[in-house]
Formats: C-alpha cells, structure tokens, sequence
C-alpha cells in the first residue's frame, strides 16, 4: 500500500472514530442532562414501580451512570469492528482472539 492510501485510511479510521465518540457523547448528554436536569419534572409524573421513586430522580442519581457504562460497552463493540475493517485489531497472526 502506497503512503497516500495509508494517509486516507488513517484519516477515515480517526473520522469515524471521532463520529462514533460524538454521537456517544450526544446519547449520554441528553440522558443525564436531558433526562436528569431538563425533563426532570415532567419525569417525576412517572413512578418506578415497586420503588416509588420519580423517574426524573432516578435518571438524575443513576439513570445516567448506567446509561454511560452500557455507552462504555457499545463504544468497544463499535471500535472492534472498525479494527477489524481497517485491519488494525489486536489479535495476533496465530489466529487467537
């Protein structure tokens, strides 16, 4: 591969990457800032069942975290998979995993 088609993969490699953070960053702000701050009182209209809690304090003590840690796990899916398709993962030549 010559060095300019090396430049273009690496630069769409960052491009995507850098879209997959932005819309994840995007997802987890309108969770905890939306849903937490923004939408809290028309949240609070709703009840976990079995709790009592109003769901805008629930997504504003917790609700977030959770969301952010299952972002943690769909950002890895996302980056293994763009690895593997620009041929940069970290599997050995061996074929392990």
């Amino acid at each position: 591969m010559n060095q300019r088609a090396a430049d273009r993969d690496h630069l769409a490699y960052w491009r995507r990457n850098l879209r997959y953070l932005g819309g994840l960053l995007a997802i987890w702000a309108l969770v905890s800032f939306g849903a937490g701050i923004l939408f809290a009182g028309a949240l609070d209209t709703v009840r976990i069942p079995g709790t009592g809690f109003p769901l805008g304090f629930w997504f504003a003590q917790q609700g977030a975290i959770y969301v952010f840690v299952v972002l943690i796990f769909v950002y890895v899916f996302l980056m293994n998979r763009l690895d593997r398709e620009f041929d940069v993962d970290e599997r050995d030549e061996e074929g392990a995993a």
